[in-house]
């Protein structure tokens, strides 16, 4: 008689999911509107899904056969995504309110989307790991086109649906290749194999290129970013908040224990093409942002860029470089949900606007919102003493350490030509002459866009803790 796997581990995604299918309920059987209390119990639920990940022992456990995995690095990943997926709720629930377009099913789609992100992270098998993925993956298509009476929106869902089951039919032929040649899809099997052969064969060689450009997609990398620009143009403001930090969170970290992971030994043949995503994610974040006008656009670019330095952290394939990886999605999930508020907040007589040239003046007739643009394109642009100085250098420090000096020095000069567009803005809003005052920002998108200003200048002067803490999730990484 085979025994139930051992729960406890999993509480969590458990807790989420048993919260999800229990607020469905809620919304169909209410007679008035539930979208805001369920955007509340949604929020609650991942603050309790986070208490539960944040007590839990930080030793490694493995249940469900070993395809799910808890350590120090999955308990830290989960909590930025819990974060990132929860401050990004609060934002839609405003919006859709704003908009009159709330739906009860709204909170619950983010709600599940985060779960499929959560049994990513804790995924040791490619089996387990493409479940997470497509949870994620069909929540998130729905999502990008949720204002379904909108063109550009409903445009955006089917690129991005389309583009994005091409990514999966990549990563599952990878991932059939690595199962025919290393004879498991189990992490921890590919693990033993790998290290048997370290040389690896050609075509688990070939199956993990195959892997790096599904996951490639899902972080939009360069050259798989093409249906960035236009699902975080088309998709509404607050759900492209979401898009660009809770999946990126999730994705960069399953990209991190996939590679660094089973496939550790085989550093030789993959480090290359990370290299090579990295420096061009990089370059093309950096220059193709400069002719942009529409602000979400240029964000959009500007998260290209970002991932490309995450990467740097992925391909020094080092403790430190990962290290640096966490701390870096850390700073990065703040800087854009806030630089994302501010975006919110761009409301003219109650009329959205998207234009850059839309900012022109706000220092002298909005200075709270320009000031706290300000301080986090200067953090963006890795300017001290803000957070994104201490981010890049963690990142560049471990490319140094490890040998890797031109990639360092193409990630600097990369930040200096990217410091140029967010100088811009703030140039516009500062120097150029008043177009139209800005409304008053509603009590949440104030809220968060004052609290991430404020929390990249804070974190750089207490930092320490959090870097230990994303050191301390690395080594549980390297350890597993």
């Amino acid at each position: 008689m085979t025994s139930l796997p051992d729960l406890v581990p999993a509480y969590p995604e458990l807790f989420l999911a048993a919260a999800g299918m229990l607020f469905l309920m809620i919304g169909v059987f209410r007679k008035t509107d539930s979208t805001g209390l369920l955007t509340w119990l949604s929020v609650l639920a991942m603050i309790v899904a986070a208490g539960l990940i944040w007590t839990a022992p930080q030793e490694q456990v493995k249940t469900f056969s070993g395809m799910f995995i808890t350590n120090g690095f999955t308990a830290f990943a989960k909590i930025l995504t819990l974060a990132g997926a929860a401050i990004s709720l609060l934002l839609i629930n405003s919006w859709v309110h704003k908009e009159q377009i709330a739906r009860f099913e709204l909170p619950i789609i983010v709600l599940f989307a985060t779960l499929g992100m959560l049994m990513m992270i804790s995924a040791n098998d490619f089996i387990a790991l493409y479940v997470g993925l497509e949870l994620q993956s069909l929540a998130l298509y729905v999502l990008a086109a949720y204002h379904r009476n909108n063109l550009r929106s409903t445009e955006a869902g089917v690129k991005y649906f389309v583009l994005g089951a091409l990514a999966s039919g990549l990563l599952l032929y990878g991932a059939s290749l690595i199962y025919g040649f290393g004879g498991t899809t189990s992490f921890d099997g590919l693990a033993t194999a790998m290290a048997a052969a370290p040389e690896g064969s050609v075509g688990v060689v070939i199956g993990i290129v195959f892997v790096i450009a599904g996951m490639a997609f899902k972080v939009s990398a360069v050259p798989f970013h093409m249906w960035t620009p236009d699902v975080y143009e088309g998709a509404p403001t607050p759900i492209t908040a979401f898009f660009s930090v809770a999946p990126k969170v999730a994705a960069l970290s399953l990209f991190l224990s996939v590679l660094a992971g089973p496939f550790a030994p085989l550093i030789g043949q993959w480090q290359q093409v990370v290299i090579f995503i990295s420096v061009i994610s990089m370059a093309w974040g950096a220059v193709a942002a400069i002719g942009q006008n529409n602000i979400k656009r240029l964000m959009a670019y500007s998260s290209i860029g970002h991932v490309g330095y995450a990467l740097i952290g992925l391909a020094v394939g080092t403790t430190e470089g990962a290290g640096g990886m966490l701390f870096y999605m850390l700073v990065y999930i703040f800087m854009n949900l806030g630089t994302f508020a501010v975006i919110l907040a761009m409301r003219v007589k109650g009329r959205a606007v998207e234009d850059i040239k839309d900012l022109a003046g706000i220092g002298k007739t909005n200075p709270g919102i320009a000031l706290a643009l300000a301080t986090l394109m200067f953090s963006m642009a890795g300017i001290p003493p803000l957070a994104g100085f201490l981010a890049k250098y963690f990142i560049f420090l471990a490319a140094i350490n490890s040998g890797l000096v031109g990639v360092a020095v193409f990630g600097l000069l990369a930040s200096v030509i990217g410091a140029f567009y967010y100088m811009r803005l703030i140039k516009i809003m500062y120097f150029d002459a008043s177009v139209d005052a800005l409304d008053k920002p509603d009590g949440i998108t104030g809220l968060v866009m004052f609290a991430c200003s404020v929390i990249v200048l804070v974190l750089f002067f207490v930092a320490g803790p959090f870097v230990n803490g994303a050191d301390a999730a690395a080594k549980a990484l390297f350890l597993s």
